[in-house]
C-alpha cells in the first residue's frame, strides 16, 4: 500500500494507472486493533493507494454510540498515527443528518473522479444487511463492494441480498481493479482478528484489562478522559 494522496499511481511504464481507493465506514466505538489491522491488510492485499477510514456520525441501523463523533474520531487519528495509507475521514462528521453511505461513496468518486478503483469494505456481518441499507443499489454504480470475512460469519443470504449481488461476484483482487465500480470481492484477510467492539465497551466498563485489544495511544486516551465508563 502506498500513500499518493490524489495523485494517479505508475504501472512502471510511465503511464498512469487509476488511483485505488477503499472506504472503510463503522462507528469505531472504540477503533480497536482489529480494524486497524485489516485496513491495513485490505490495503496491501488489494494494491490500494488509501484506505479512508470513515467514522459514522449518526448511524442508521444502529444506536447511537455513548461516545460522541468527535471523540470517536480522537481516537481513530490516535490510532492511525502515522500509519502509511490509512486516513482517519471525517466528511460523515462534516455533514448533517444520517451517515448514508451512499453519500460517503458519491462523495468520495466525487474528489478521485470517474476512472478511480474505488472500494466499500465492510465485514460479512453488515453485509448480510446490505439489502437493507439506503439506496443499496446505488453502492455497486459508485463502488465495488468488499466482504470482509470474519470467524463465526457463514450465515447465508437472503433472497433480496441473492438478487442484488448476482452476477457480480469475482474471484480475485486482479479481476475487481478492471472496472472503477460495480462488483463483489469476499476476502479472507491474513489475520483475522476476532476483536469485539461490544466486548471491549463491556471491558472498559467493568475496569477489565483491554491490553492488546487496543491501540496504546487510544487506551491512554480512553483511561484519561474516563470514556466508557458505566
Amino acid at each position: 500500500m502506498t500513500d499518493k494522496g490524489h495523485a494517479s499511481r505508475s504501472d512502471g511504464s510511465g503511464l498512469s494507472t487509476p488511483p485505488r481507493i477503499a472506504m472503510l465506514g463503522g462507528t469505531f466505538d472504540p477503533v480497536h486493533l482489529g480494524h486497524l489491522r485489516s485496513a491495513v491488510e485490505i490495503g496491501e492485499v488489494l494494491g490500494l493507494d488509501r484506505v479512508h477510514m470513515v467514522p459514522a456520525a449518526k448511524p442508521p441501523l444502529r444506536g447511537e454510540p455513548s461516545v460522541t463523533p468527535l471523540e470517536r474520531m480522537a481516537l481513530l487519528c490516535l490510532g492511525i498515527g502515522d500509519t502509511p495509507g490509512l486516513v482517519a475521514d471525517s466528511r460523515e462528521l462534516d455533514r448533517e443528518g444520517p451517515s448514508y453511505t451512499a453519500e460517503t461513496l458519491a462523495s468520495l468518486r466525487e474528489e478521485f473522479g470517474p476512472t478511480a478503483r474505488l472500494v466499500m469494505a465492510v465485514g460479512h456481518d453488515a453485509f448480510l444487511r446490505l439489502a437493507d441499507w439506503h439506496q443499496p443499489e446505488r453502492l455497486f454504480d459508485l463502488a465495488h463492494v468488499v466482504v470482509i470475512d470474519r470467524p463465526g460469519h457463514d450465515t447465508p443470504l437472503s433472497s433480496a441480498l441473492r438478487a442484488m449481488v448476482a452476477d457480480r461476484e469475482v474471484e480475485h483482487p486482479q479481476a475487481l481493479m478492471a472496472s472503477p465500480a460495480g462488483q463483489l470481492l469476499r476476502l479472507r484477510l491474513p489475520t483475522r482478528m476476532a476483536i469485539s467492539a461490544t466486548d471491549v465497551r463491556h471491558r472498559l466498563a467493568s475496569a477489565a484489562s483491554v491490553r492488546y485489544l487496543l491501540p496504546d495511544a487510544v487506551e491512554a486516551r480512553i483511561h484519561d478522559d474516563g470514556l466508557y465508563r458505566s
